[in-house]
């Protein structure tokens, strides 16, 4: 996995939340269908029809979603483990204090540059954007350091790059049933087995196949 300097990770936040030249799964209806309420705090889940291959069985984390357009994190796509020290280090950061392992996810096509981190409310930064009732998402530098000396969040999912779809893409994708919505709750981000994420979604969802 290719990670820029760590110090341009203090950028990442204001960068996801600007409109931008963002990358989807199907490609815009020039005609672009009436705006849906938003998704944002809520899950996306590939269809089975899903015919890009980036999203496949993909299960998205809605960030944001409005008239600009929409962002999302994926958290299904485990990239692998790695401690934090050796991350720190990798990215020419001090590492002193550093304890246990982290594990990295591929939160979409868009910017795989960019780190974030998808958390708990118990942490919290000024930088920070709640994005529902339990889930928070964190993109500056400080986050890594409290991570990795054990002063972080309860509970988090680190992830590099989005997924993003530019004004009325993602209501064209609904609409043709590329994708499904489901509710999002801590365990099914945090905690269960990620090959177990998108059956377990796709129980919850929304729309009938």
């Amino acid at each position: 996995m290719s990670l820029i300097c760590f110090r341009r990770l203090g950028l990442a936040f204001a960068a996801l939340l600007l409109p931008a030249m963002l990358l989807a799964a199907v490609p815009p209806n020039p005609a672009a269908p009436p705006t849906h309420e938003s998704l944002a705090g809520q899950l996306l889940v590939a269809s089975p029809s899903m015919g890009d291959p980036r999203f496949n069985h993909a299960v998205v984390l809605m960030v944001r979603h409005g008239r600009s357009g929409a962002l999302g994190i994926v958290i299904n796509r485990l990239l692998g483990e790695k401690p934090y020290a050796s991350l720190l280090q990798a990215l020419g950061e001090p590492s002193a204090g550093a304890k246990g392992k982290v594990r990295i996810f591929l939160g979409g096509p868009v910017q795989p540059e960019i780190g974030l981190v998808l958390h708990s409310l118990d942490y919290r930064r000024p930088e920070t954007k709640v994005v529902n009732a339990d889930v928070a998402m964190t993109a500056t530098p400080e986050i890594f350091h409290d991570l990795a000396a054990g002063h972080g969040p309860k509970r988090s999912l680190v992830a590099f790059g989005y997924a993003g779809w530019a004004p009325g893409q993602l209501e064209h994708e609904l609409a043709l049933n590329a994708w499904f919505t489901a509710p999002a709750d801590e365990k099914l981000i945090f905690e269960e087995d990620r090959s177990r994420v998108w059956d377990l979604a796709m129980q919850r969802r929304t729309q009938e196949l």
